[in-house]
């Protein structure tokens, strides 16, 4: 291994022949991959990390915003920053030795890669998870209102950001040691499925009342433009919500289930030379969460703009 790869251990499966891939690949053009430039995830990585930044300096300076709610969103704002470091990291590292500017020994690369590898996995299951915790937090705001601050207490929020950090950290370790068993792969997949029916079903339900409450409103008072207008809106959000979390994330998920089920399959062996778009996705999904998860808040907006003009 002459450079850095990442995460190397999901990038083509390990029980597929080598000779069939090579081959297969030679023979399509389509199967060739993108040549994705380094720029771009230098780019991309930069922009997530500041802007994650922004929003944790946000959270920390009001303290309006001290809420489970607001801790939640720092935490997935957290685990996008390690998302963005760790391909800022192995994208520097690749074009140092590239340029041969940085000069390391085989094994230390291997290090490296395996450590890369670890924020990766560990920023990935700590990202669906709080992205599943919101999604709850979310869910008991509007059906248990009145009964919100003693469901979900400061101890509560601390007690499931703890273990949430915890569980990704030791399920990342717990893959690089054991990164050749089909069963790790498939808790992974079976792990993002589970977050996609949850935020599936509790979006929708939210949605459900919220249309019920507005069709109550709009007989009331007799305007079903209104209706129509809000129940329009709120479709639309819901799309956006499951919308980028299943483009950004389904595709690396679709390549974890091609390597447990056809890994010598020529359909398959194809689709795994595109693992770097899928790796992009997942890091404009990083991007992509402060716009929807915290951005949207005005007094998130606010204290941003005093981050931004440094009066902390």
């Amino acid at each position: 291994m002459s450079m850095l790869a990442p995460l190397r251990l999901l990038r083509e499966p390990w029980n597929a022949s080598e000779g069939n891939q090579s081959n297969t690949r030679a023979g399509s053009a389509w199967c060739q991959g993108l040549n994705i430039p380094s720029e771009l995830f230098l780019t991309l990585g930069l922009v997530s990390l500041v802007e994650n930044l922004l929003v944790v300096a946000a959270i920390l300076k009001n303290r309006n915003l001290h809420s489970p709610t607001y801790y939640f969103i720092c935490c997935l704002a957290v685990s996008d920053m390690l998302v963005s470091v760790s391909n800022l990291a192995e994208t520097l590292f690749m074009l140092l030795m590239e340029h041969g500017v940085l000069v390391v020994h085989t094994s230390i690369v291997r290090h490296m890669d395996n450590v890369i590898d670890m924020l990766i996995c560990s920023s990935v299951v700590s990202s669906l998870s709080f992205l599943g915790v919101i999604a709850v937090d979310r869910y008991i705001t509007i059906f248990y209102a009145l009964r919100y601050h003693s469901i979900m207490t400061l101890q509560r929020a601390v007690v499931t950001m703890a273990a949430i950090w915890l569980t990704s950290t030791v399920s990342s370790t717990v893959f690089i040691t054991y990164c050749h068993n089909n069963a790790i792969l498939l808790c992974l997949i079976g792990f993002f499925f589970f977050m996609l029916v949850l935020m599936l079903v509790l979006y929708i339900h939210m949605f459900a009342l919220a249309r019920h409450h507005l069709r109550s409103i709009s007989r009331q008072q007799k305007q079903p433009t209104v209706y129509h207008d809000s129940s329009l809106k709120g479709a639309v959000t819901l799309t956006i919500l499951l919308g980028v979390f299943f483009i950004c994330w389904g595709p690396f998920f679709f390549h974890l289930i091609l390597i447990v089920t056809c890994p010598t399959n020529p359909f398959c062996t194809c689709f795994f030379s595109y693992f770097n778009l899928f790796l992009i996705l997942i890091i404009c999904n990083s991007v992509i969460d402060p716009l929807i998860y915290a951005f949207r808040s005005q007094e998130l907006r606010q204290t941003l703009r005093e981050v931004v003009r440094c009066s902390w």
